[in-house]
């Protein structure tokens, strides 16, 4: 028994594990010299994966690399906007350019000439208005001393007061410090609209620049825009370029045409009744009518019916009846003629097209708004297939009661024009649905 039992140091080594040589590795354990095992650091042991710090640094530049982006794109969006207004206004030029190069004008030339005649254009008319503007304020000024003793009369005999022109100067120059003040602030301003004025002359040529370039080298712009594209692709391309061209060229060319025909019957009715300035007001209706969208109608007729006021009450009355007859005229008449073969955008069209426009781009964005939705209108039209629609009264609710109003016409005639040989006749048939279409 005593031989058997086994002492607690046995005891304690028996139950040792056995240690493995130095170095040496167990799946996934290693062992040191004192025999205690080491396990590898895993993905569940809380440790760092290899892959994060690369992560981290590729979603730092990024964020970097969009932030810098998003910086550059703000500092250079007016760069931006010249660039589309330049681009459209090639557009529109380049119609010109193209027939006077086929008939053997240098590009450079020929765009030298559109330029110079838009030039003389913008010219003339600043002109006729600065001309308009500076004798109104002449006339004014004339006037200022018998206006201002109208005006006080008519206060005292309406407020039964008991004013006079002297107590008024009194008064200004007692106020002599607010004067100050308010001429300073003035001429504050006056510092700031200069350099209004010198940026947005330095624009205007900015965007000059850009068009002469455009148009001069549109065939090479289009050629390297076309080089980075593949041949299946240069064709379509080319054919919305050439969409885009006859849209813009022929929508500003339409309203020259019509901005043109406004200037001649304006200026007819206003010499007709005598009102002073007849061509500067005529040229000015013509051109804030077409070329400014949406408000220009009223733009246009505001400045003729003020100046009438100036002079004959009554012929305001008949400036305001003309321009208001005269609009109707050219939509209904002379506007779907003149823009039948050029470009034909629905009015609720353009409205909608001026205010997305104005929302984008500001007073810009509305200056091209309408040629950019007749271009789209055009890319609608050519890629955009249509079906013919069958006849169906729930299309047209109205259509079959203009359907038994054109038979009661149509029997009218014939009882009117027909006679006895008429009588027995039968009846013509029902009109196809495109002469129904046409006669609506």
């Amino acid at each position: 028994m005593a031989s058997s039992a086994e002492t607690p140091d046995q005891l304690s080594d028996e139950h040792l594990p056995v240690s493995a040589p130095p170095g040496t590795q167990s799946g996934g354990d290693t062992a040191d010299p004192t025999g205690h095992r080491l396990r590898r650091g895993g993905a569940g042991s809380g440790a760092m994966p290899r892959w994060l710090p690369k992560a981290m640094l590729l979603a730092l530049v990024g964020v970097g690399l969009f932030q810098l982006a998003d910086w550059a794109f703000h500092q250079l969006i007016n760069l931006f906007v010249m660039l589309l207004v330049a681009f459209f206004l090639s557009l529109a030029m380049e119609p010109a350019v193209d027939r006077m190069a086929a008939r053997g004008v240098r590009r450079g030339v020929g765009t030298f000439l559109v330029f110079i005649g838009v030039g003389l254009a913008v010219a003339g008319f600043l002109t006729a208005l600065g001309t308009l503007m500076v004798d109104q304020v002449t006339q004014v000024a004339g006037k200022l001393p018998q206006m201002l003793h109208d005006v006080i009369d008519w206060t005292n005999h309406t407020f039964h007061t008991e004013l006079s022109l002297d107590q008024l100067q009194h008064q200004v120059l007692k106020d002599s410090g607010t004067i100050e003040k308010y001429a300073q602030q003035a001429a504050d301003n006056v510092w700031g609209v200069t350099g209004t004025v010198v940026g947005g002359l330095f624009q205007a040529f900015t965007v000059g620049l850009f068009t002469f370039y455009f148009t001069a080298e549109g065939p090479r712009v289009r050629r390297t825009v076309c080089s980075m594209l593949p041949p299946t692709k240069q064709a379509e391309v080319l054919r919305a370029w050439e969409i885009a061209l006859a849209k813009t060229g022929g929508y500003l060319y339409s309203r020259a045409v019509l901005a043109l025909v406004s200037t001649l019957g304006h200026w007819a009715f206003f010499t007709i009744i005598g009102l002073p300035y007849a061509a500067a007001l005529s040229v000015w209706v013509g051109v804030m009518s077409q070329f400014v969208p949406t408000i220009g109608t009223y733009l246009a007729g505001a400045l003729p019916v003020l100046v009438a006021l100036t002079g004959q009450p009554v012929d305001a009355v008949w400036v305001l009846g003309f321009v208001i007859v005269y609009q109707q005229i050219e939509n209904y008449l002379l506007h779907p003629r003149i823009t039948a073969k050029t470009v034909d955008v629905h009015p609720a069209v353009a409205f909608g097209a001026v205010i997305a426009g104005a929302a984008l781009l500001g007073a810009v964005g509305a200056l091209i708004a309408i040629p950019a939705a007749a271009t789209l209108q055009g890319f609608v039209g050519t890629y955009v297939r249509r079906y013919e629609v069958e006849d169906d009264p729930r299309i047209d609710r109205g259509e079959e009661r203009r359907q038994r109003r054109r038979e009661a016409v149509r029997r009218l005639r014939q009882m009117v024009s027909g006679g006895a040989a008429d009588a027995g006749a039968e009846p013509s048939p029902s009109p196809s649905p495109e002469e129904r279409r046409s006669e609506v």
